[in-house]
């Protein structure tokens, strides 16, 4: 005990045993922060190849493997009647057609559709020649600002087809029975396709119209 006592006595402070605490972990993290990423990260990833029809015509593109299908139609092939509203397929207003279904082409990738038929807009009908369900929109007044038209359009297409394939909804009353072009029926399919104009009474007009041309 004797020999010990020579040995000079720590003050160190409360505060002090923190700052060095601290400092010391950030040593331990900086390094590994403000490390280089890998050569193999800074690359952008090489285009995929894909080939699919879009309003009846063959198209090939090679492209980002993240790349959507609203963004291949948009920027790629230059077809800018789907709109990108949301981007997260809570709005409708980027709603095409693929293989006869409808579809939010903002929410799938357009490599997942090698060999499809796509239908948009610019597919459906021309200033010249209407689609009939354009031409009910046009007499019925079924938009405003027309941002949200070309994907209620499609959508509205694609319903009918739906109710005359027997696909049930929400609001069919009885699942044995084929559902029938209701206002309410009607109404429930397209709940997703969202008019910020509030054009909603005008747009189950043109859809009743074409629905009762069709039967």
């Amino acid at each position: 005990m004797d020999g010990m006592s020579n040995i000079p006595e720590l003050e160190i402070s409360r505060r002090e045993v923190l700052a060095a605490a601290t400092a010391t972990a950030v040593v331990g993290v900086v390094p590994a922060a403000a490390a280089p990423e890998s050569s193999s990260m800074t690359h952008d990833p090489a285009p995929v190849p894909i080939r699919f029809e879009v309003n009846g015509e063959g198209r090939e593109l090679a492209l980002d493997a993240r790349t959507t299908l609203l963004d291949a139609l948009r920027d790629h092939l230059h077809l800018t009647g789907a709109k990108k509203g949301c981007d997260h397929g809570q709005c409708g207003a980027c709603t095409v057609m693929v293989n006869g279904v409808r579809i939010n082409s903002c929410l799938t990738l357009a490599v997942m559709h090698e060999g499809d038929k796509i239908t948009s807009i610019e597919g459906l009908g021309t200033p010249d020649r209407l689609h009939p369900m354009q031409a009910a929109f046009v007499k019925h007044d079924a938009y405003q600002c027309g941002y949200c038209t070309p994907g209620q359009i499609c959508s509205a297409v694609a319903v009918l087809d739906e109710i005359r394939r027997g696909v049930p909804s929400y609001v069919a009353a009885d699942l044995t029975e084929p559902p029938r072009t209701t206002n309410i029926e009607m109404r429930e399919r397209m709940s997703g396709n969202i008019c910020r104009c509030g054009a909603y009474s005008n747009i189950a007009e043109a859809m009743a119209e074409v629905a009762g041309e069709t039967r």
